[in-house]
């Protein structure tokens, strides 16, 4: 490819019209990869591990609904199981917690029992009635009430009424009551039980306040998306003065209900039971307060530094304000991303549980169960769907980051708008899929090559909590947060490499560096730009946060009587972080590319006859403003003309 000539130069640079294919070999193995994880699906359902989970087994190794082979050593194998289509198990209620499963002798039988059965008569009865035995296959219905080991191959009585569990046909009781003994269990692992039940119980009364406070996070989040559209000039200075007032506020609010709390309290206006709920409202407005206090002091501080830096994220936000004008779908991103994943890790959940039933059947000999366990090279097919796991999952993200990428480089390098394709996110889409899937699954690979060890250390940390010295914990520590870092600034490289392909049609590892180097290049401007933006980003997170556990804070103090605050506060908050989290995701990512596309466009380019800036009128304002007061000087250059990032490349 030789340099572009002068007519090529006079043209609008669409960097997105003449692609190559990139990273092919990528593409290749992960298609093989993606090919293995299929093929572990159809391996599992043709040896049957996929219709034990679903129709379920029985403690002999029958698969209920069909008709069995003979299992050797196994004298109840082995029959037909064709009218027997339901899993019952004779002790449900019988939970062993460290396996997660029910400890009980499991039969296939024909119907779940629809009423109570108290005595073996009753069982009898049943049987006779309905042809569903729910004694061991060896006992004989007439000898339900004789037979002498009737008390263990016959249910626990009394029996209670189940229904089957749809698509999964396994007969689980109606009266959740019997499962106490798990809710008891569960509630041991907390040292005071009457917090987690006052805890519990306030979230149960406050049920409706917090669907309410959630469907409002989701409103707010909609409104910030549709302020950053229209009123993205004024839109810093109106978040700096909400968060400054809210902050300030809602500290204020949380001091003012702590001192009211505890003056009722040490006025006995509550009553006895309401006494414990108060005490808990008292400590944790408390905590809240002083939370609250030192994160508004810390966060007017970094106000007060960044405050010069203000007319710079007006330019940038305006100009990404008018990119969702032309690209309006952009909002709609996350959503398909978010479908994308779930119906994936639906799947993956899917084949785990496969592979859970899939294997060799093996008699226990001390209980004369039947379990299913993978043996030889089979038992690594769990860590290869585990690594599929977070592989695709990445890819799935990278697919989303390079879409935008891809919309967004487009309109800043097309000069005539009105040139535009009428879909650019589809066509970036169609782009992607047809020339970058290869560049996705390598970056997303790298990501995956650090993850993996980092969730290893983790798993390792947690496994030897209170068994390790303060040197090797302080040693694995170490190491985690190391990898995470470097998972961040892979993750942000990766992004601005997906932009570098984007605009230049180039190797995942070819890209990566021209970014690098063309962020290094214009370092100071870059992050300037990079952290105000990221920071008032954070601003309209913390005000949907805020207005929203505002409102949580009113509505709950209606019911300070019977409502602990600690949990239904946490749940709205985390819930309203993520919302927003969700859709100024996507504006982010857009004011990540026009980084990049800006800091490209002053490289090349310093607004001379020839060398024009693809630039909005916003940015290049600035540019000039910046020129004017000394702050901002342009690359001197040596005439080169506006190329391909990649070194001696044409315009892709």
């Amino acid at each position: 490819m030789g340099c572009c000539s002068s007519t090529e130069r006079k043209r609008d640079w669409k960097p997105l019209e003449e692609r190559s294919c990139t990273d092919i070999p990528w593409l290749i193995i992960f298609t093989l990869f993606c090919t293995g994880m299929v093929c572990i699906c159809g391996y599992l359902i043709a040896t049957g591990a996929a219709s034990r989970l679903i129709s379920g087994y029985d403690s002999y190794g029958n698969t209920c609904g069909q008709n069995n082979t003979k299992i050797d050593g196994v004298p109840l194998s082995g029959l037909d199981m064709k009218e027997k289509k339901y899993v019952f198990f004779l002790e449900p209620c019988n939970l062993d917690l460290i396996n997660r499963r029910i400890k009980s002798v499991a039969l296939c039988v024909s119907k779940c029992p629809d009423t109570e059965l108290k005595t073996h008569n009753d069982l009898k009865k049943f049987a006779l009635n309905n042809g569903s035995h729910l004694c061991s296959y060896d006992v004989s219905p007439t000898r339900y009430t004789s037979h002498s080991e009737r008390f263990t191959k016959c249910p626990k009585l009394p029996v209670s009424q189940s229904k089957a569990i749809p698509l999964f046909h396994r007969c689980i009781p109606v009266d959740i009551s019997c499962y106490a003994e798990f809710a008891q269990a569960f509630i041991t692992f907390v040292s005071d039980n009457t917090v987690l039940r006052r805890v519990i119980a306030g979230v149960m009364a406050s049920k409706e306040i917090i669907m309410g406070l959630c469907v409002m996070a989701l409103v707010l989040s909609l409104i910030m998306m549709v302020i950053i559209r229209y009123i993205s000039k004024v839109l810093v200075w109106i978040l700096t003065v909400l968060v400054i007032i809210g902050s300030i506020g809602g500290t204020g609010l949380l001091w003012w209900l702590y001192a009211d709390h505890r003056n009722a309290l040490k006025n006995n206006t509550t009553s006895a039971f309401g006494n414990e709920v108060a005490s808990d409202n008292v400590k944790a407005l408390l905590v809240y307060a002083i939370g609250a206090t030192i994160f508004t002091v810390v966060l007017l501080l970094v106000m007060f530094f960044m405050r010069k830096r203000v007319a710079l994220t007006i330019s940038l936000f305006h100009v990404a304000g008018k990119v969702f004008i032309h690209l309006p779908l952009l909002v709609l991103q996350p959503f398909w991303t978010f479908i994308c994943l779930m119906l994936f890790w639906v799947y993956w959940i899917a084949v785990l549980l496969f592979l859970g039933t899939a294997g060799t059947p093996i008699k226990n000999n001390s209980t004369g169960v039947v379990e299913y366990q993978v043996q030889g090279p089979l038992q690594y097919l769990v860590w290869y769907h585990a690594v599929g796991l977070i592989w695709i999952s990445e890819f799935i993200l990278a697919f989303q980051q390079m879409t935008i990428a891809g919309a967004v480089v487009t309109y800043y390098f097309t000069r005539n708008k009105s040139q535009m394709p009428a879909t650019p996110i589809l066509s970036s889409m169609a782009r992607t899929i047809r020339y970058h899937l290869g560049t996705l699954a390598k970056g997303s690979f790298i990501i995956t090559l650090v993850k993996i060890p980092r969730l290893i250390l983790t798993y390792i940390h947690s496994q030897l909590k209170g068994k390790e010295n303060a040197c090797a914990r302080c040693m694995l520590k170490a190491c985690v947060c190391c990898l995470w870092c470097l998972e961040k600034c892979l993750a942000y490289l990766n992004q601005n490499a997906y932009t570098a392909t984007a605009i230049n049609s180039t190797s995942f590892c070819t890209s990566a560096r021209d970014a690098f180097l063309i962020l290094v290049e214009n370092a100071l401007q870059v992050a300037a730009i990079n952290t105000v933006g990221d920071f008032v980003l954070f601003l309209g997170k913390v005000l949907i946060v805020s207005c929203t556990a505002f409102a949580g804070v009113l509505a709950l103090n209606y019911q300070r009587d019977y409502t602990v605050w600690v949990l239904p506060l946490l749940i709205v908050c985390l819930f309203a972080f993520l919302v927003a989290h969700c859709f100024l995701s996507v504006f982010e990512n857009v004011v990540d590319v026009l980084f990049l596309c800006f800091a490209v466009d002053t490289k090349y380019n310093d607004g001379s006859p020839g060398r024009e800036y693809y630039m909005d009128k916003a940015l290049m304002e600035f540019v000039e403003n910046s020129k004017k007061l000394g702050r901002y000087k342009p690359d001197e250059g040596d005439g080169r003309e506006m190329k391909s990032m990649a070194r001696g490349g044409t315009l892709a």
